[in-house]
């Protein structure tokens, strides 16, 4: 029987290193730098989201990431009338974004799928934060795997690139979908540290991996670690583990 937790030579084309994604929720730019610098060598690709956006200097930020030859991800999860969003998208342009965030409705997403040049595009399926209960309570009755695959296939016809889906849902979208979807796995938590949060849909780095994630994005499991380096480098040896040379 083949093991599960070693992925196939042709899923490997993304370079390893940067498969983990580790997000900045920090304060302020200057504690954002500070613990880039900490984790040194160890992780190259950072996502930066709301809070840092609100904290001011986040467009610094970025220039500042992409001269440590570190990677972008921009989560602002745009949702707003179409144009605005398309404009939204192209104010990323020639910046070093690697990936962008979109929530929103088909022509919200046709309007960044238009906009994004070298920006890849992501559509949030449903947040890792939500469960059966919670859906029910914005009006999704249907199956939540049957959501994120709707909203995942609408993405692609929409010029996305990929999706934020919880590792629940990942082995459905690789298999409905297949390799034309990247596939971006928030919500991961160690294995011998599943302490209850906010983040409800969860799965462990190996099990993201096994489940046909492409990337995933780590928080708090890193940054509260008593030593986040160490923790980014036992992250990044699993997935060495799962994509071996």
């Amino acid at each position: 029987m083949r093991n599960m937790s070693v992925v196939e030579p042709e899923a490997n084309s993304i370079p390893r290193e940067e498969r983990l994604i580790v997000a900045l929720d920090l304060p302020s730019a200057e504690e954002a730098k500070s613990f880039v610098a900490g984790l040194g060598g160890v992780v190259t690709f950072y996502k930066i989201g709301l809070e840092l956006f609100m904290a001011g200097g986040y467009f610094e930020l970025i220039d500042w990431l992409t001269r440590q030859a570190k990677k972008v991800f921009v989560d602002l999860k745009f949702f707003d009338v179409p144009e605005t969003v398309g404009a939204a998208v192209r104010a990323l342009r020639n910046k070093g974004v690697t990936f962008a965030t979109v929530h929103g409705n088909q022509a919200m997403l046709e309007a960044a799928g238009r906009s994004k040049g070298e920006v890849k595009i992501l559509a949030v399926t449903a947040l890792t934060s939500l469960d059966r209960g919670d859906l029910d309570d914005l009006g999704f009755r249907c199956d939540v795997a049957q959501l994120v695959l709707s909203r995942a296939r609408r993405a692609l016809e929409a010029g996305c690139d990929g999706v934020i889906s919880s590792g629940l849902e990942a082995p459905m979208l690789k298999r409905e979908i297949g390799k034309r979807l990247i596939v971006v796995t928030p919500g991961i938590r160690p294995v011998e540290n599943r302490a209850p949060d906010d983040q409800k849909r969860v799965v462990d780095v190996v099990q993201a991996f096994a489940n046909g994630a492409d990337y995933i994005v780590v928080g708090r499991p890193i940054r509260q670690a008593a030593d986040p380096r160490a923790a980014a480098q036992a992250m990044q040896n699993s997935i060495a583990a799962v994509f071996p040379d």
